[in-house]
């Protein structure tokens, strides 16, 4: 892993916090999105920086080419996606964008430049004439052979329109019409745009998309648009500026003029390098385990998250790692999901709790699972020893708490295995003395010979 890049793309980040302020979490979401190639949408009242920041962050990417559109209803796919060439539909014409992009006519073209200067800089000189009737014969005549070759082939006109752009911004993006909408879902899901009956690659790296509201989606008029948000795969939720100290800092700033200077940009080739070696980021099994934990434990509480979305988060994650130099996916590094697990703003709340409970220490919400179990198996032995109607059931009842002790210790030694840090191992070893403990005294209670759980446990 190249600490270069990475150092390159975080003081990109930095600049651009420079400029604003408690807009960290949105700047990041932006910098995953482009590491991962996915689609991020951002919600907010007017005047809370969107369109600033996004606008910010992808100057910073140089080479990179750019669009963005204000959506409307009026807006239409021509706009977005390029039109048909006429010229390509008229025989012995041809399609502008296969001149555009014939090295050999452009070089063509070159010469009858080159002769019309000449002829501009010395219109008295006769032979400035004659070269440039020679090269306006060659360049029509080998224009001839491309009419022939790409004769009443329909093209679409897209330079400077989305089928071009490395990166998009669409601003108001429910405003759209029924027409693009269907276009949108296709480039944002598929990379790809249908036209004249011809499908096209799109090369888009990330969507971005802002918005001051989301659709009410129990509207039939505004379910149409759930796709559209659903293929929008990170979100964040932007708020008015917090702080008073940052609203003055914010304040100095614009009045001084000092905003608006980038000093950190990084190349469009040196983007895609840090995408490969994000998506080199290796993911442990305890990572993916403990993921699942966190869909079980969401949906556990009513929430939904779909297969699919559970089955993407891991680049979200090794982009997190890899912006925090870390060699593999950390537990904390899953604490990026929550701009990715939330679909309404209401689930924000329980994500973000969840991920925090979770992924700070996750080893210790594990480690208290068994032992709750652990104590839980005590009571309920303890119980059972208590009921001198019944004959034998203190012997019957040690004889369960065992197998019970030697199953939560196989989890207790899986934990042991996955601890990745001294603190971590210290609460197994801690745990499984627990358990000794609660096996000892009951073993004592009815006159038993106590002996350890791994000696238990190789005896089976």
């Amino acid at each position: 892993m190249s600490t270069g890049l990475r150092d390159k793309m975080r003081s990109v980040m930095a600049d651009l916090n420079r400029e604003v302020v408690e807009r960290e979490e949105l700047i990041e979401a932006i910098a995953i999105a482009l590491l991962t190639r996915k689609n991020l949408f951002i919600l907010g009242d007017p005047g809370q920086a969107k369109s600033f920041v996004v606008n910010g962050f992808r100057s910073r990417i140089t080479g990179a080419r750019q669009f963005e559109r204000l959506l409307t209803k009026q807006a239409d796919e021509e706009q977005l996606f390029g039109r048909v060439d006429l010229s390509s539909l008229i025989p012995g014409q041809v399609p502008q964008a296969v001149l555009d992009h014939d090295g050999v006519y452009q070089r063509l073209l070159d010469e009858v430049r080159k002769a019309r200067d000449e002829i501009a800089a010395d219109p008295e000189r006769p032979d400035g004439y004659y070269s440039s009737g020679n090269a306006v014969t060659i360049a029509q005549r080998y224009k001839g052979i491309l009419a022939l070759l790409h004769s009443s082939e329909p093209t679409v006109q897209t330079t400077g329109k989305i089928p071009e752009a490395d990166i998009c911004f669409l601003d108001e993006v429910f405003k759209c019409n029924d027409g693009v909408l269907n276009s949108l879902l296709t480039a944002l899901n598929e990379r790809k745009y249908t036209n004249e009956g011809r499908t096209y690659p799109i090369p888009t790296i990330s969507f971005f998309a802002a918005s001051n509201e989301i659709p009410n989606f129990s509207d039939p008029q505004e379910k149409i648009l759930a796709a559209l948000y659903d293929r929008l795969e990170l979100k964040v939720v932007t708020q008015n500026i917090a702080e008073r100290e940052n609203r003055l800092r914010m304040l100095k700033a614009k009045q001084s003029g000092a905003s608006g200077q980038t000093s950190c940009t990084v190349t469009l080739d040196e983007l895609l390098e840090m995408q490969r070696e994000v998506s080199a980021i290796p993911v442990p099994d305890a990572i993916n385990e403990l993921a699942d934990d966190i869909l079980c434990e969401l949906r556990k509480n009513g929430m939904t998250v779909s297969d699919r979305k559970y089955l993407g988060y891991y680049p979200i994650a090794q982009a997190k790692a890899w912006l925090s130099g870390h060699a593999q996916v950390e537990s904390t590094d899953l604490l990026a999901l929550k701009n990715y697990l939330w679909y309404l703003p209401t689930d924000r709340a329980l994500v973000e709790s969840t991920l925090q409970r979770m992924c700070v220490n996750p080893m210790l919400d594990k480690v208290n699972d068994v032992r709750a179990m652990a104590m839980e198996a005590r009571d309920e032995y303890e119980a059972a020893r208590s009921d001198t109607g019944r004959p034998g059931a203190a012997n019957r009842a040690l004889v369960k708490l065992r197998g019970e002790l030697l199953r939560l210790f196989e989890m207790q030694k899986k934990l042991d295995s996955e601890a990745q840090t001294d603190n971590e191992r210290a609460l197994t070893a801690d745990l499984l003395q627990d358990m000794e403990q609660i096996s000892r005294q009951a073993h004592e209670a009815v006159g038993f010979t106590y002996i350890p759980l791994e000696q238990l446990a190789a005896l089976q």
